[in-house]
């Protein structure tokens, strides 16, 4: 068993490592700007696929192996999301999708999760989550960014029990090279990106696969990791490549 004084030692670490780095960002990234005069911040650059990412909440996404029952852009607390209804081919099984990409260049990953419990509660009056895991898949990268190369995505995967059904839940915010449910992993990949002048566009994916209530939610991971695979690919391939 680890010491309370280790685990502390370890954690203490842990901050002081993001703190430099965090230093690191602001000192390369800062003093630059403040010798130019144009500050990084306020001046950030541009998202090149913007447009196709904004086009997700009007139209959705296409997946393979799925067909699209419904689609509707709508308000989720905070923020507008594309709702997608989908049906698995020659199959019984059905799932929710929920993407939200984003909107603009100061645009960043914040409060989804959050407004994605405060709407599922508004909506089904009852949002109580159980047998939270992290979960973990790999997908092909799209050619062109090199062969036999794949991205990891790790994602929270929970039961959600509402007054009417219940749902396993996948989320993950999706980027070109994979995907994390921690905005913060999205904040420093976007600031090594805007050194080189590039950045790392981001959708915010929500995943809900009705379930056997009350039931476990492994035994709906086949279905949730397989569609969570054919989301992440699409998007990789189209609206963030």
């Amino acid at each position: 068993m680890i010491s309370l004084s280790k685990f502390f030692k370890e954690k203490q670490f842990t901050y002081v490592a993001v703190l430099v780095l965090l230093l690191i960002l602001l000192v390369v990234g800062g003093v630059p700007g403040y010798l130019t005069g144009r500050w990084q911040w306020k001046q950030p650059p541009s998202v090149t696929n913007l447009s196709q990412l904004r086009e997700i909440r009007k139209t959705g996404i296409t997946l393979a192996g799925w067909q699209t029952v419904e689609q509707a852009e709508q308000q989720v607390s905070t923020g507008r999301w594309s709702i997608q209804i989908l049906q698995k081919v020659d199959s019984p099984s059905r799932a929710i999708l929920l993407l939200h990409p984003q909107n603009g260049p100061m645009d960043q990953p914040e409060v989804e999760w959050t407004d994605i419990n405060s709407w599922g509660k508004l909506r089904w009056g009852r949002w109580d989550i159980a047998q939270s895991r992290s979960a973990e898949f790999t997908v092909k990268r799209p050619s062109n960014l090199g062969a036999n190369s794949e991205a990891k995505v790790t994602a929270r995967f929970f039961r959600v029990v509402t007054a009417q059904e219940t749902f396993a839940v996948l989320q993950w915010y999706a980027t070109p090279n994979g995907g994390n449910p921690s905005p913060w992993r999205w904040f420093l990949a976007d600031q090594l990106a805007q050194w080189q002048k590039n950045r790392v566009p981001w959708v915010s994916v929500s995943i809900m696969i009705p379930m056997e209530p009350l039931g476990q939610v492994e035994t709906t991971w086949p279905l949730a990791q397989s569609l969570g695979e054919t989301v992440q690919a699409t998007l990789m391939d189209g609206p963030l490549s």
